[in-house]
C-alpha cells in the first residue's frame, strides 16, 4: 500500500500529512497544539482536523470552545465513537444523553440522530467506522 497525504488547502497550505498508510502514528498532543493555534480556532467556536482516513474508517480530533455546539445531525457512515481527551461535553442522542468527561467515551450506532455539546473547553475524538 502506498501512503496517502492530504492535500494542502487555504486553511492549512502545508499540506504532506499521511492519512493513510500500513501503519500510523498520531500525536494527538501535537495536533491539538496546531488547532488551538491556527486561526480558525482563534475566530470560530471549534476547530478540526482529520488524523487518519481510510475506505472503512476515519478519526478526526475536534477542540470546542465553552458552550459550543455541533447540532444534530446522524452518521451515515458507520458506528461512532466519541473519546474525550480535555474538558466537559455533553452528547445527546436518540438512544439517550451523557456527560462525558476527560478519559470517557461513548458509542453511538449508525444513522442515530446526536448532537454535541462543550460545557467547558474541549477536545475529543471522533472514530466513524462501518
Amino acid at each position: 500500500m502506498e501512503p496517502k497525504q492530504n492535500e494542502p488547502t487555504e486553511l492549512r497550505p502545508e499540506g504532506g500529512r499521511i492519512l493513510d498508510a500500513p501503519m500510523v502514528q498520531i500525536d494527538l498532543n501535537k495536533f491539538t497544539e496546531i488547532l488551538k493555534d491556527e486561526k480558525t480556532w482563534k475566530t470560530s467556536d471549534r476547530n478540526a482536523i482529520t488524523v487518519f482516513k481510510t475506505k472503512g474508517m476515519r478519526i478526526v480530533l475536534i477542540a470546542l470552545h465553552k458552550d459550543a455546539v455541533i447540532t444534530e445531525h446522524k452518521a451515515e457512515d458507520g458506528v461512532i465513537n466519541v473519546q474525550v481527551l480535555e474538558g466537559k461535553i455533553r452528547f445527546d442522542s436518540e438512544a439517550g444523553s451523557a456527560a462525558l468527561d476527560t478519559g470517557n467515551v461513548a458509542t453511538l450506532h449508525k444513522g442515530l440522530k446526536h448532537s454535541v455539546t462543550a460545557l467547558e473547553k474541549s477536545v475529543f475524538l471522533l472514530t466513524i467506522g462501518g
